[in-house]
């Protein structure tokens, strides 16, 4: 199973008045380390876009474990849950830059939408893309 590493500095902006990072903002990191799962794998989200199709996120789940604060450098690591079949679910964890420390876990799940807003199945290209 694939996992893919994005690292991410922590700004100013994603902080609250205690200095930690926000709740909502884990959401974010989460779909930067989706982002960059999929460029990573040589199909940038624009490029599925491009193609016609959309990944709507149809649920969400995230597990504050510790706080992550201002200029902490963070490892989003992303994987792709392989049991689910109709959509896509990605798995998130992000720690300190050293690995052992873990923030937040969680996951989104997605289906695939045409341009006309309908639920379609995943095209052979991302499946074959992702099994990989």
């Amino acid at each position: 199973m694939k996992i893919h590493r994005t690292t991410y500095r922590v700004i100013y902006g994603d902080t609250d008045a205690m200095g930690v990072v926000y709740n909502s903002n884990y959401l974010r990191l989460f779909e930067i380390g989706r982002n960059e799962f999929f460029r990573d794998l040589g199909l940038p989200y624009r490029g599925i876009e491009g193609r016609g199709l959309h990944l709507p996120v149809s649920e969400t789940f995230c597990k504050f474990v510790s706080p992550a604060r201002y200029d902490d450098l963070l490892e989003i690591d992303t994987r792709i849950d392989p049991k689910i079949r109709a959509g896509l679910k990605f798995d998130y964890q992000i720690f300190k830059e050293d690995g052992n420390v873990l923030i937040a876990k969680g996951y989104t799940k997605h289906a695939f939408v045409n341009s006309e807003g309908r639920v379609v199945r995943p095209p052979d290209y991302v499946t074959w893309l992702i099994g990989s």
